[in-house]
C-alpha cells in the first residue's frame, strides 16, 4: 500500500464505522423487556425454529408412456387433491384392474388421456371430505366409485354422483370388482339383449371379470343356457359358476361345438374379441338374435403393441348394412361403458339393481388375486397372459415388511430349486 493510499483508507474506515453506528441507532428496538415470570418459561420455546408444515403426499400409479408393464410406475404425489363443487375426497382401499387398462397401456384405448396419466376406472374406499353443494354423502361413508380414469391412487377427488354406497357386509375388494364388469354385463344382457327365460347366450372369456359377471346375471333368469369359452384348466371353475357348456377355444372350434348342441344358433352373443370372431358371432345368431360387441381383445397379443395383430383385427372388422339386417332378422349392438360417463342417472339405476341382486345373494364377484401398487406389473401380466379366474385387484397400501420378507424367501427358494435342477441335469449328463 502506498503512503497516499494509507490515510485515505483510514479515513474511509472511520466513515464506515460512523455510518454503521448511525444505522444501528435508526433501527427499531427489537429487544423486549424482561417478561413476567409466567412468560419466562415459554420464552425458550419461542426462540426455537418453527417446524415446517408437513406436505401431504400420496401414492399413485402413473402411465409414463405406451409400451410394456414397466411403463406403469409408482410415484409419490404431493399436495391434497382440490375438491370442486359437487366432489368428494375418497381414501381408496381397493382398485379394479380391467382389460381396458391393458389396452390403454399400449395406446389402444381412446378414453384414457395421453401420458403421463393415472389409469383406473373403478375403486372403493371411504369418504374423507366433502366439497360444496354435496348432498346425500357424509364423511365416513363407504363407497364404490366409477370414473373415466385416475382411480389408481391412495386418494381421489371425484363427483359425488360417481360414488355409490356399499351394502353392509361387502368387502372393499368386492366393491372394487363391481362397477366396470357388472355394469357392462348387465346393460349388454338386459338393455341390449333383452334376455328372457329359455334363451341361449355365448360368453367369450368366461373366466374373466365380465365373463363371470355375465354368467351370474344369466342365472338370474330362468332356464338360460350359457355357452362359455375358456382354456381347459378353467372349465371346472366356470362350470361351478353357472356355465352350461364349456368350450376350450385353444383346441376346439367353438362355432362347430355350439352347432352340435344348438343347430339353429344362439339368441344372444357377447363379443369382446373383434375381427373375424365378430363375423362368426353374427353367423351364429338365430333369427331375432342379438350380437353385442364390446371390445377388441384380439389386438392384445403381447406385452407391447403388436402392429400386425392390430392391422389384422381392423382388416377383418365386421361391417353390415340396414338391408342385410332386415333380411337376416338379426340385430348388432355396440357397447362402450367409457362413453357413458355422462349418463349418471342411467348408470345409477343399473348400480342400484346390481346392489339389490348382491343383497339377495344372486351375484357375488369372484376375486382372483390382489396385488399391491408395487406389484402392478405382475398384476397386469397375470391378466394379459389369461391366468386369472375372476377379478384382479390392486391395493394402494404399501406392502408390509412381513410380506416382503416372505416374498424374498420365496424367490430364494425358487433360485435354490433352479440350482438343484441344474445340478441334477449336469449329473445326468456326466452319467451318460
Amino acid at each position: 500500500m502506498s503512503g497516499e493510499e494509507a490515510p485515505a483508507q483510514q479515513q474511509k474506515s472511520e466513515e464506515q464505522k460512523q455510518e454503521t453506528k448511525a444505522n444501528e441507532e435508526s433501527k427499531p428496538e427489537t429487544k423486549q423487556e424482561s417478561p413476567p415470570a409466567a412468560d419466562a418459561a415459554a420464552a425458550p420455546a419461542a426462540t426455537e425454529k418453527a417446524p415446517e408444515e408437513e406436505i401431504f403426499t400420496y401414492r399413485s400409479l402413473v402411465l409414463s408412456g405406451y409400451g410394456g408393464y414397466d411403463k406403469v410406475k409408482l410415484q409419490l404425489k404431493k399436495g391434497m387433491p382440490t375438491l370442486k363443487n359437487g366432489e368428494v375426497l375418497v381414501r381408496v382401499k381397493a382398485c379394479g384392474l380391467n382389460f381396458a387398462d391393458l389396452l390403454a397401456r399400449q395406446g389402444l384405448y381412446d378414453r384414457l388421456p395421453s401420458p403421463p396419466v393415472t389409469p383406473g376406472m373403478e375403486c372403493s374406499g371411504v369418504i374423507e371430505a366433502l366439497g360444496e353443494e354435496v348432498t346425500g354423502r357424509q364423511v365416513g361413508d363407504k363407497v364404490l366409485v366409477l370414473n373415466r380414469c385416475g382411480m389408481w391412487q391412495e386418494v381421489v377427488a371425484v363427483p359425488a354422483s360417481h360414488t355409490f354406497s356399499m351394502p353392509e357386509g361387502m368387502s372393499f375388494e368386492e366393491a372394487a370388482a363391481i362397477p366396470v364388469n357388472y355394469i357392462t354385463a348387465y346393460m349388454m344382457l338386459f338393455d341390449f339383449g333383452n334376455l328372457r327365460p329359455n334363451q341361449s347366450v355365448l360368453v367369450h372369456m368366461a373366466a374373466g371379470g365380465v365373463g363371470i359377471a355375465a354368467t351370474q346375471l344369466c342365472k338370474t333368469v330362468k332356464d338360460v343356457t350359457v355357452f362359455g369359452t375358456a382354456s381347459a384348466s378353467k372349465h371346472e371353475a366356470i362350470s361351478q359358476g353357472g356355465v352350461t357348456h364349456t368350450i376350450d377355444y385353444r383346441t376346439q372350434d367353438y362355432v362347430s361345438e355350439i352347432r352340435k348342441i344348438s343347430p339353429k344358433g344362439l339368441d344372444v352373443i357377447l363379443d369382446p374379441l373383434g375381427g373375424s370372431d365378430t363375423h362368426k358371432a353374427f353367423n351364429l345368431l338365430k333369427p331375432m338374435g342379438k350380437l353385442i360387441t364390446y371390445g377388441t381383445a384380439n389386438m392384445l397379443t403381447g406385452q407391447k403393441k403388436n402392429l400386425l395383430a392390430v392391422a389384422k383385427t381392423w382388416y377383418n372388422q365386421f361391417s353390415t348394412n340396414a338391408g342385410s339386417l332386415i333380411h337376416s332378422n338379426k340385430s348388432v349392438c355396440g357397447f362402450h361403458l367409457g362413453y357413458l360417463d355422462g349418463e349418471n342417472e342411467l348408470i345409477s339405476q343399473v348400480v342400484a339393481k346390481l346392489l339389490e341382486l348382491y343383497n339377495q345373494g344372486k351375484i357375488k364377484p369372484r376375486l382372483d388375486s390382489t396385488y399391491h401398487f408395487e406389484q402392478v406389473g405382475d398384476a397386469m401380466r397375470r391378466m394379459q397372459e389369461r391366468n386369472n379366474i375372476g377379478k384382479v385387484i390392486l391395493l394402494p397400501e404399501p406392502k408390509k415388511e412381513e410380506e416382503k420378507k416372505e416374498e424374498a424367501k420365496s424367490e430364494e427358494g425358487k433360485k435354490e430349486e433352479k440350482k438343484e435342477e441344474a445340478k441334477s441335469e449336469e449329473g445326468k449328463k456326466e452319467e451318460n
